[in-house]
């Protein structure tokens, strides 16, 4: 069935959670373990299909959020998902106190009742209220981000389609998209500012009322923490001001000598070669078709996925009007598919989005298939952007279909910013642990916070007087912030171990190859640092791993720098 096909009506909220009541009332009355897991795996399939309606709503949302009818079927989700949890948790409760528990965790593993765990120590019917508020604003921020049009070169866009004049080889022009970029947010300013104002003081109530000091622990057991804590991310993001910030430092020297700049700038940063940046050779359509070739090339077990994606139509990747900002991979578990959704701009980023998108919807396609019972297919979230920044660089010997002449600058662009990415991401991590841990502070406190990150995170930046991002406010652009609190840095963890799959894929491609099948095909089986170390891997949460990374990194960089 084409996505198109795929039909949406939204359920009637008391027939959904009825029928969760009524399925815990079977796991209660079983006779036996095998009963209690039947009920387990009743509720596991119904979970799936509303998630099935949910994920439907929201691509079709995102794909267009002027929709009124997709509009309001969003905010009837926003409201119905937190009571669905509600009565999800009262099965959970029931779940871990069944006498049955040994031969349950048995046939579905310890680690799922370690999570459950953790999710119910994030819950309470008393927060109801206040997760729907959080749902509002959140979507609120998508589409105030989403309604940008910016007058530029003679056009109306959006904040995606202004990509390409941020990288332009002419430097007046970069600078001008970058203000043009924070003329928009500039103009919003109380708007962002009292989105993320309420936000703060809503995932702040929330904490309290759990019984915790503040959202910073609640957020770490909403991203499903389960192998490592704050401490040990304090740790890791050290090790990367220590050991990879003077890296990026060196990095950011080298690109200011390829384009021929003594006084490097923030809208300089983006541009990294003289006569210009990679940037893929063709329509969005024929880069779709370069993206077959690859994954039929790839293996057979991509080829079998890139069929089906093209034959389901579960592609949304062009920027256009009205169109949600970013990018994302979602699933319909009952059509046992995913969804890849993204604003191509005609920068590198577009086969960035054939890779990295390619990559969850890959290791979901083979979840699928893989492991019957949906709770334990996919890891947390590390393990997850592990899947698909790992895949971006495993394609590596397909670049040159997108690419052609300019395949050298785009792997060492790519390469370039997988390094430079990770203290950025960790920016983001410990901006919001510093506003969580501090929810008093004002809006212009936070951006002081934001300012003094940057010189600790990316020293070699200057902002001059740019609006938006010389105020400090800069971290508004990143829709993580608001919508998925202290998810970031699971990008960096993952990409010390994406680092780690590609030089192994340069050592011996096919042995990569088959420890990322193994590692995907495990699913949510083992916890991140397991499947890290199933694969032969140096945790990122070992001391010494950064500085490993770096060096194997930095030596290719040498070897493969353009002068």
């Amino acid at each position: 069935m084409k996505f198109s096909e795929m039909p949406y009506t939204r359920p009637d909220q008391g027939e959904m959670l009825s029928s969760i009541e009524a399925i815990t009332a079977r796991f209660d009355a079983a006779a036996d373990a095998d009963a209690a897991l039947d009920a387990v795996r009743e509720l596991d399939k119904l979970s799936s299909h509303y998630q099935t309606l949910g994920s439907l709503c929201y691509v079709r949302n995102t794909i267009n959020t002027k929709d009124p009818f997709y509009k309001a079927e969003r905010a009837f989700w926003d409201q119905a998902e937190p009571l669905m949890s509600e009565k999800l948790q009262v099965f959970n409760e029931h779940l871990l106190a069944s006498p049955f528990r040994p031969q349950l965790e048995q046939a579905l593993g310890s680690l799922y009742f370690k999570n459950v765990e953790l999710s119910l120590k994030g819950f309470s019917p008393a927060i109801i209220p206040l997760l729907q508020e959080e749902n509002e604003l959140t979507s609120a921020y998508q589409e105030l981000y989403a309604s940008a049009r910016v007058e530029f070169d003679g056009k109306i866009c959006n904040i995606a389609q202004l990509g390409p004049y941020k990288q332009s080889p002419d430097r007046a022009v970069r600078k001008a998209a970058v203000e043009a970029e924070g003329g928009f947010f500039d103009a919003h300013r109380a708007e962002f500012d009292e989105l993320y104002d309420k936000l703060v003081k809503n995932r702040t109530a929330q904490a309290k009322a759990l019984g915790f000091d503040s959202f910073v622990e609640l957020g770490y057991i909403r991203q499903m923490r389960n192998c490592y804590d704050a401490a040990a991310v304090a740790n890791f993001r050290r090790q990367v001001v220590e050991e990879l910030v003077p890296i990026t430092v060196s990095i950011k020297e080298s690109q200011a000598r390829r384009i021929g700049v003594t006084d490097f700038k923030f809208y300089d940063q983006t541009f990294s070669f003289p006569d210009g940046n990679a940037t893929p050779k063709g329509t969005p359509e024929e880069l779709l078709a370069l993206a077959k070739q690859m994954y039929t090339e790839m293996s057979p077990e991509t080829a079998e996925f890139i069929d089906m994606m093209f034959g389901m139509e579960l592609f949304d990747l062009v920027a256009k009007d009205g169109k949600a900002p970013g990018g994302y991979c979602t699933s319909f578990p009952d059509y046992q598919c995913p969804f890849v959704f993204s604003n191509f701009n005609g920068t590198s980023d577009d086969v960035d989005v054939l890779t990295h998108e390619a990559g969850h919807a890959f290791a979901d396609y083979v979840a699928a298939r893989k492991i019957s019972f949906s709770g334990m297919r996919s890891p947390t979230m590390e393990g997850c952007e592990t899947h698909s920044m790992s895949m971006e660089f495993l394609t590596s010997p397909w670049h040159h279909l997108f690419f052609r002449d300019e395949t050298k600058k785009y792997q060492l662009a790519h390469a370039e910013d997988a390094l430079i990415f990770i203290p950025y991401g960790c920016m983001v991590d410990h901006f919001q642990e510093i506003v969580y841990s501090h929810p008093e502070l004002t809006p212009e406190q936070r951006n002081e916070e934001w300012a003094k990150l940057e010189k600790m995170y990316r020293p070699y930046l200057d902002f001059a007087d740019l609006p938006f991002y010389g105020r400090g406010a800069g971290w508004q652009r990143q829709l993580h912030i608001y919508q998925y609190p202290f998810y970031y840095i699971d990008y960096c963890l993952a990409q010390t171990a994406a680092l780690q799959f590609w030089v192994a894929s340069m050592k011996d491609p096919a042995d990569a190859w088959q420890r990322y099948l193994a590692f995907v095909e495990q699913g949510g089986t083992k916890t991140f640092v397991e499947l890290v170390r199933s694969a032969g891997f140096i945790s990122p949460m070992d001391d010494g791993c950064i500085a490993s990374i770096s060096a194997s990194v930095c030596q290719w960089l040498k070897e493969n720098e353009i002068e």
